[in-house]
């Protein structure tokens, strides 16, 4: 069995996988780390996990994880399954080169434009070389809304909501319009961009807003919330076999 760990700012992701397939998923927080672990470990006699963080990890707290089992730490020197081609690849994020590895592994010598809408949004192209050269990073819907309450006196903080509002005809629709439609054109934007270059594009969407963009682009996308983790898998598959 592997166990695919994800660490973000407040909360963390782990996955088991039967080779490719999923058996479950769980989140808890941080300060819980290693017991989960533990636990999850024991259960399904985890041999091998990966483990990618966004954020910086103790020494002596990997040290004591690698105790429960064989442990790769995603980082700029692991053995990728696509040709990395970024500029500064030490800078590159380790979510970043998880949905990459996710599209090489699933849509192998195919153009494959990945978005992942989370805290950011981030676009990351792959073509059928598997040649990876980069992609782009904007604010999320979240930090949409928050920046305009925060960088203005009179405007409210507000939250998404399931309707974008048809009209701008008050000041809480004009911020809903804004940002939600702001969202959606910059992501169709982006993806007609790429298809102008690239006639085979397949399109994935993933990350915490999947839902309701997809249920907003009008370009043919196919959306997966579980993207990363099954990336994370790829990568940990490709250095066992290596």
């Amino acid at each position: 069995m592997n166990l695919v760990i994800d660490i973000g700012n407040t909360q963390v992701k782990t996955a088991v996988f039967n080779d490719n397939l999923l058996l479950e998923k769980e989140i808890f927080i941080k300060n819980k780390l290693y017991i989960s672990l533990k636990i999850i470990s024991e259960k399904f006699k985890i041999k091998q996990a990966i483990l990618s963080s966004v954020d910086k990890i103790g020494v002596l707290e990997v040290q004591k994880i690698k105790k429960l089992f064989s442990l790769i730490v995603l980082n700029s020197k692991t053995k990728l399954p696509f040709n990395n081609k970024y500029k500064t690849p030490q800078t590159l994020g380790v979510d970043r080169i998880a949905l990459i590895a996710a599209a090489v592994s699933q849509y192998p010598n195919n153009n494959t434009l990945v978005f992942d809408a989370g805290s950011c949004i981030t676009y990351d192209f792959v073509n059928e070389k598997n040649d990876y050269f980069g992609g782009a990073i904007s604010p999320g819907i979240t930090m949409r809304y928050k920046s305009l309450n925060y960088y203005t006196a009179n405007l409210p903080k507000l939250n998404v909501i399931d309707k974008i509002p048809e009209k701008g005809n008050s000041t809480e629709n004009a911020i809903h319009l804004g940002v939600m439609k702001g969202v959606i054109y910059e992501i169709e934007g982006i993806i007609n961009q790429y298809r102008a270059k690239n006639q085979k594009l397949t399109v994935i969407l993933t990350g915490g807003d999947t839902i309701f963009l997809a249920r907003n682009i009008k370009s043919t996308i196919f959306a997966n919330p579980n993207f990363l983790l099954e990336g994370l898998n790829s990568i940990l598959i490709y250095n066992i076999d290596e």
